[in-house]
């Protein structure tokens, strides 16, 4: 695959030594994904490494504790998405967008403004023998959109202003975070709650593992 040869170079630039491995989800077995080798890092990252990854987040390299449970939520009620024409934002290694694939969406478009995300979405789209429409502007994706799925794109507060966004886009709207605990919008509710985590494991905490769902619509 094209797009594993430069995934598999973009790494080594950020974190030389380090290396893609296909890897089923523990919570979707029927999901495999290209991710970060579970042993690495042996030790601690050197300054260099750390600053080269601040610089250069490399999202895509794991599956995010959301991003698999919007995942497994959509394949065990797959009434979300099919027959429906859905976006997920933000997708990074492609997870959530595949899941609705599977689950029977008309047409998914996976957006993200890494260029290496959309290579590893297209990457484990063909890995998943699923089609996947890729796009790297939010705002150039034209025609209705019945759904929107995000998974882990609260990290950052200021992306709360996102929210207006989605449902000024779409009619319904589908959230999973596990970042924003006071989570408050007139628009969206939650409706569950499950715990996760990321892949490989980041040993991250309690508070982390614990993700929410939220709907608007």
């Amino acid at each position: 695959m094209p797009e594993d040869v430069l995934l598999a170079g973009a790494l080594r630039e950020i974190l030389p030594g380090a290396a893609l491995e296909e890897t089923a989800l523990p919570a979707t077995p029927a999901i495999r994904l290209l991710l970060l080798e579970a042993g690495y890092p042996q030790g601690e990252l050197s300054p260099e490494a750390v600053r080269r990854v601040m610089e250069n987040p490399l999202y895509w390299v794991f599956c995010w504790a959301s991003g698999q449970v919007l995942a497994r939520l959509l394949l065990d009620q797959p009434q979300w998405v099919r027959g429906r024409r859905v976006l997920d934002f933000g997708c990074g290694s492609g997870v959530v967008a595949i899941a609705a694939a599977l689950a029977g969406a008309r047409e998914v478009i996976a957006c993200d403004i890494d260029p290496l995300a959309l290579a590893a979405t297209r990457s484990n789209a063909r890995r998943n023998r699923v089609d996947i429409a890729l796009s790297d502007d939010f705002y150039r994706v034209s025609g209705e959109i019945d759904l929107i799925i995000v998974a882990d794109v609260l990290y950052d507060r200021a992306n709360l202003e996102w929210l207006d966004r989605f449902t000024a886009r779409a009619d319904k709207v589908l959230i999973a975070d596990s970042r924003v605990k006071d989570f408050r919008h007139p628009r969206y509710r939650q409706i569950a709650r499950h715990t996760s985590c990321t892949l490989p494991d980041l040993d991250e905490s309690a508070e982390f593992r614990d993700v929410r769902i939220y709907l608007a619509g």
